[in-house]
């Protein structure tokens, strides 16, 4: 984790600071990880040409806070190392956040902060059905320039139902 957060070609696309530790991610994961945690965190593995595995990228959902009312969003963050872009790997778990996010979590919002300046980001966004919601002027400091950033969100496409029917505010189904 810490490898490919703190790539040089990867860290300046995410708004974490340099140099983390192996220490610090292990303590970051150790927290997400944590026993009534709803974090959801993923990595990417290829296989390079000796038949060795190594993690080339991960993604992960995360509570947007403690607010009740906030429940139903979750936000996202993903990370591929150069080496591993354009084979898929962002794509993989992209989909497999989404799919976790749709099925099985209750997520009605994914959110994410993206810079403004990172089209394969946005594209690979976009594909997923995000949508830019905001521009953030001078959001973040990156290499010692103040940078925009987007928000972006993606909305369940197709929100769960029970037994068929949409819930109502009342419980009850449209026809009762």
């Amino acid at each position: 984790m810490a490898e490919v957060m703190g790539h040089p070609d990867v860290l300046p696309q995410l708004l974490q600071l340099p140099y983390p530790s192996a220490e610090v991610w292990a303590a970051r994961l150790a927290e997400m990880l944590a026993p009534g945690r709803n974090d959801l965190l993923l990595m990417a593995e290829l296989q390079d040409a000796g038949g060795h595995w190594s993690v080339v990228g991960n993604a992960g959902l995360h509570p947007c806070g403690p607010p009740v009312r906030r429940r139903h969003a979750m936000s996202l963050g993903i990370a591929v190392l150069p080496r591993a872009q354009g084979q898929g790997v962002g794509r993989a778990l992209m989909q497999a956040l989404c799919d976790f996010a749709d099925d099985w979590a209750q997520v009605l919002r994914i959110e994410l902060g993206v810079y403004a300046d990172n089209a394969r980001a946005i594209a690979l966004y976009q594909r997923f059905g995000f949508e830019v919601e905001g521009r953030q002027r001078g959001y973040a400091l990156r290499g010692g320039e103040y940078v925009d950033t987007l928000m972006m969100a993606r909305l369940h496409p197709n929100p769960p139902r029970i037994g068929g029917w949409v819930a109502s505010p009342t419980g009850s189904p449209p026809d009762a």
